[in-house]
């Protein structure tokens, strides 16, 4: 047993280990940020693990057909851009629940890709007959050079620098352009917004489509960078993931990313407890372990602070007025 911990803590505090949380960051990273951007204007987008999907396919036969992983990825987002459209659009227009919108898109992606991929290739389970292309590796100078460091954040996939510069791009997105101000008005009171004469349909289809952008990368990464082929189900909950990352981060893109690293570094331990040689059932919960006890609590620190501001709120209330 102390050699088993042992080994743990030694695969833990390693370089390789560092450089793999970034690495598997990323798709939860993208996705967190875009469900961080569609629920400020007040759409929650539980269709991603649908849209990273799709994208993730889509990507694969798009570079193989043209050869090309830079077209690869655009038609990745073009797709999680329609799709989050496509949500958007049976919700607003439609009048459809958006949670029951956002379940068919994933269960369009899950079975849905399968059938896309046999037609396109003939392949089932595993896209063998597509020779797609991945996006490039990226070698930062001078930071490559220093020991340890540079061996932890170079190196990557172009894709994993792009989703920790999107959490500055979202953050500046929603607190410093007039776009932002409207989403976070709708989100927060889209009747007081829509008196005041802003679009709130439009602006909760812009905030789909950069959430589809956002979606449609993570997918594109799966299996343009994490992976060079499409496999069934390669997402493995990776979008549900990201909803508990942006809730834990309180739709804030710092905090979001930083609750989408800790997952990153669960799903990065299950990886390496697996080469240990500890049980495949052990190993493959560990995620979904620390997603359930991160919402547990995130869940009782929300209620300690409302019980306590109604603590506050009931003793300033209660307290009797000084005679004049």
């Amino acid at each position: 047993m102390l050699d088993l911990l042992s080994r743990i803590v030694s695969t833990v505090f390693s370089v390789p280990f560092a450089f793999s949380i970034l690495r598997i960051t990323t798709p939860i990273l993208f996705a967190a940020l875009a469900a961080v951007v569609a629920d400020r204007a007040g759409v929650t987008n539980i269709g991603l693990e649908g849209i990273m999907m799709i994208s993730a396919l889509t990507g694969v036969i798009f570079s193989a057909w043209t050869q090309s992983a830079w077209f690869g990825l655009l038609m990745a987002i073009l797709l999680g851009v329609l799709v989050a459209l496509m949500i958007g659009f049976f919700a607003l227009q439609l009048k459809t629940d958006i949670i029951l919108a956002g379940i068919a898109v994933n269960m369009l992606g899950g079975g849905g890709t399968i059938f896309f991929m046999y037609l396109a290739s003939g392949d089932r389970g595993y896209s063998a007959n597509l020779a797609s292309k991945v996006m490039p590796t990226v070698h930062i100078p001078l930071l490559r050079d220093i020991p340890v460091l540079g061996e932890i954040l170079s190196g990557h996939n172009l894709l994993t620098y792009l989703a920790f510069l999107c959490v500055l791009l979202v953050w500046i997105l929603l607190y410093k352009t007039p776009l932002g101000l409207q989403l976070r008005a709708v989100g927060e009171n889209s009747h007081a917004a829509d008196s005041v004469g802003v679009s709130v349909n439009r602006v909760k289809y812009l905030a789909l489509a950069v959430s589809g952008v956002l979606a449609g990368m993570g997918g594109a990464f799966m299996s343009m960078g994490y992976m060079s082929s499409f496999n069934t189900n390669m997402t493995a909950g990776r979008g549900f993931i990201a909803l508990a990352a942006e809730a834990m981060g309180q739709g804030e893109p710092v905090g979001t990313m930083l609750t989408s690293l800790l997952f990153g570094f669960a799903d990065a331990l299950a990886a390496n407890m697996q080469s240990l040689g500890l049980p495949a059932e052990l190993v493959k919960m560990t995620p979904y372990v620390f997603t359930i006890a991160g919402l547990a609590i995130y869940a009782a620190t929300k209620l300690g602070t409302h019980r306590r501001k109604k603590r506050k709120g009931q003793t300033t209330g209660g307290a009797a007025p000084e005679a004049s």
